[in-house]
């Protein structure tokens, strides 16, 4: 995200490139842009910039005419005209020719002259915005970079504020004292001035006082001092051995200006010099941890006694969980407590389907299948079989008769013999 830093050089750029250049016409928006259209037209005008903290001020300034009795035309603008930008986190101007505009150009202005050139706001995740007719956000406090008095006065005068019960890290994000610091301006502060991230910001702000009294005193120098002292005694002599942080809110950002930026440049984007030029932020050999805003906070050595507390993982988790990891900082708890309770929610999903597989429901199907089919083949063969049946009934009633005739005509046959020996004696 740009910082104070980023914005004065957005500011600078715009004033080098536009300089002596003549726009014309109206400001146009992109169809994309939900920020309001900007009511601006004239035949001819300049654009100058200012920054402070977080904010940068495009005016728009319609040109005089030569001419004593010159009239505006009608829905020509004869009054300056203020934009204020936030950046939002990808937000950048660019001066460039008409068919070389960017892809992500949401506001533009065109240059009174063949070829024409436009200056663009180029945001590509389109968090940034303007307002038209704006002024400096009220909200904000004084510019860390060129209000440093009025910076000071409103930070040491407010320290029984609310803002400052939080841990020194988060309090720097709050843009009512810091305007202008943002997240590796804040960690490039503190570990200059060998501050845990996580202690309370009233503890290091207490006993400095609106005037610099750090100029009388040696400048910090920018390297890495190593003490070799425990975390307790650091905690007991913060305020002697962290120094003024109210200055270094002042100059740290100043070098970064000096130097260049992060390559703010559209054209070059070179940003060897600033990578060079960190000492904490993203650099290897550091600590990471996330705020309790979830802004991840680059640090070395002890967090501090209100670093958040990492949420416990479960029992069967935790044994695991020790053996694996040989890291220790909390961003890795965090992760690792993420990652084992997405872990277990796999494993209750590929559990539940192995107590369930299709391939056991299989045989299940199989045996109803063929109980259907031998209930159906039986319904079929049954009219058959009551064929049958009856068929074999009728020949067993048929043969009964047969039976019982021919044991009367034996019957007959033998009264028959026995009277004819009756008759005929021998």
């Amino acid at each position: 995200m740009p910082e104070g830093p980023e914005l004065h050089l957005a500011s600078l750029y715009v004033n080098k490139m536009c300089e002596g250049v003549v726009f014309t016409g109206q400001v146009r928006k992109s169809e994309v842009s939900k920020s309001p259209d900007v009511p601006f037209t004239c035949d001819a005008y300049r654009v100058t910039a200012t920054s402070r903290g977080k904010e940068v001020k495009l005016s728009l300034t319609p040109m005089k005419s030569d001419e004593p009795k010159h009239r505006v035309k009608a829905g020509q603008a004869d009054q300056p005209v203020d934009i204020v930008f936030r950046f939002g986190m990808s937000g950048f101007f660019r001066f460039t020719a008409e068919d070389e505009m960017p892809k992500h150009s949401h506001l533009r202005f065109y240059s009174n002259e063949k070829p024409c050139r436009v200056l663009s706001f180029v945001d590509a995740r389109r968090f940034g915005s303007w307002q038209p007719n704006g002024t400096w956000q009220p909200s904000r406090g004084p510019c860390i970079m060129f209000e440093y008095k009025s910076f000071r006065e409103n930070v040491v005068s407010h320290l029984a504020d609310h803002a400052f019960d939080r841990p020194i890290c988060e309090a720097l994000l709050n843009q009512k004292y810091f305007n202008g610091i943002g997240n590796y301006l804040r960690a490039e502060i503190l570990f200059r001035l060998n501050i845990p991230p996580f202690v309370l910001a009233r503890t290091v702000l207490e006993g400095l006082e609106s005037g610099d009294s750090s100029e009388k005193e040696r400048p910090v120098k920018n390297e890495n001092p190593d003490k070799k002292k425990s975390d307790r005694a650091k905690q007991i002599k913060v305020k002697e051995e962290t120094g003024d942080l109210l200055r270094l809110c002042h100059t740290v950002p100043l070098e970064v200006v000096n130097m260049g930026g992060k390559g703010y440049d559209p054209q070059k984007q070179d940003y060897s010099d600033f990578e060079a030029w960190l000492q904490c932020y993203y650099v290897d050999g550091m600590k990471s941890i996330r705020d309790h805003n979830g802004r991840t906070m680059w640090f070395k050595g002890d967090p501090g006694p209100m670093a958040p507390k990492v949420s416990k993982s479960p029992k069967k988790k935790s044994k695991a969980k020790k053996e694996d990891d040989h890291d220790y900082t909390n961003k890795k708890k965090v992760t690792k407590s993420r990652s084992a309770g997405g872990t277990k929610r796999t494993a209750i999903k590929v559990e539940t389907v192995t107590k369930t597989p299709h391939k056991e429901k299989k045989p299940e199907t199989d045996a109803r299948s063929k109980r259907r089919k031998t209930e159906k083949k039986k319904e079929e063969n049954s009219p058959q079989d009551e064929k049958t049946s009856a068929a074999r009934r009728r020949k067993g009633s048929s043969a009964e008769p047969n039976i019982s005739g021919a044991q009367t005509r034996s019957g007959r046959v033998t009264r028959q013999s026995s009277k004819n020996q009756r008759e005929n004696p021998l």
